[in-house]
C-alpha cells in the first residue's frame, strides 16, 4: 500500500485496536489452480499471543474454494477499512484546492493454515458470536442449537488462521492541509447527517489536533 509519510499511522496498539472495531475484512489470497487472486469478506477475531503477535481467526463456508488455497504457504493479505468520505475544496479556506478522499485503512499480511480441529473451529465460531452478541439485552447463544444440528453447521465451514507478519496503517485524515481547511471539511461532514461522516469528522480532529 502506498503511504505517504504524513498519513503513515505505526502504533501497534492503535492499529490493532482498528482491526478488532473495523473486524469485517477482506481476505485476498492465490486462488491456486485457477490462477490469479481471490477474495472473501469475512468477520475476523483478532488476537493477540503472549509474545504480543497477532493472529486473526475465521472461517468461511466449505464450498467457498478459496480456504483450498489457505495451506500453501503463501503470504495472504487481509484488508480493514474504516470511515472514508469525499471532501470538497469547497470546503476548505485555502482558495487554490482540489477535491480528494479521506479514508482510514490498515493491511495485515501472514501466512495462514486452516483449521482441521474440531474444537478449535468450535471455539472460533462460539467466540465470534459471544463477541457480537454481548452488546444485546438477551444474547443468543449457540449452545441453544440441538447438538446434531449445530454439528451439521460446523461441517459445513471451514476455521482458518492468519499469522500476522506485518501490518501497513493509513490515515488519510487531512493531516496535509491547515487547520482551518479540517475544520471547514469536518463542520461540511457533520453537517450531511451521516454518522459515517461524523466519525470521519471525529477521526479528522482527532488526527490534527494529535499531531499524527
Amino acid at each position: 500500500m502506498y503511504v505517504p509519510a504524513s498519513f503513515r499511522e505505526e502504533d501497534r496498539a492503535e492499529l490493532t485496536a482498528f482491526m478488532r472495531q473495523h473486524a469485517f475484512a477482506t481476505v485476498v489470497s492465490d486462488a491456486g489452480e485457477s490462477g490469479g487472486l481471490t477474495a472473501s469478506h469475512l468477520p475476523l477475531l483478532v488476537e493477540k499471543e503472549k509474545d504480543g503477535g497477532l493472529i486473526l481467526a475465521g472461517h468461511m463456508a466449505r464450498a467457498n474454494p478459496q480456504w483450498r488455497g489457505l495451506d500453501a504457504g503463501s503470504e495472504v493479505l487481509v484488508i480493514f477499512q474504516g470511515p472514508h468520505g469525499y471532501i470538497s475544496p469547497s470546503w476548505y479556506e485555502t482558495e487554490q484546492a482540489v477535491p480528494t478522499w479521506n479514508y482510514t485503512a490498515v493491511h495485515a499480511y501472514g501466512v495462514p493454515c486452516v483449521i482441521e480441529a474440531a474444537d478449535r473451529l468450535r471455539t472460533i465460531v462460539d467466540a465470534a458470536v459471544e463477541k457480537n452478541e454481548r452488546a444485546f439485552e438477551m444474547p443468543w447463544k449457540g449452545d441453544e442449537l440441538a447438538p446434531e444440528f449445530r454439528e451439521k453447521l460446523l461441517q459445513a465451514i471451514v476455521g482458518f488462521e492468519i499469522r500476522v507478519s506485518r501490518i501497513e496503517g493509513k490515515f488519510k485524515l487531512g493531516q496535509n492541509r491547515p487547520a482551518e481547511d479540517v475544520e471547514g471539511a469536518c463542520q461540511a461532514l457533520e453537517a450531511t447527517g451521516s454518522q459515517a461522516d461524523a466519525e470521519l469528522a471525529r477521526l479528522m480532529r482527532g488526527a490534527v489536533a494529535s499531531g499524527r
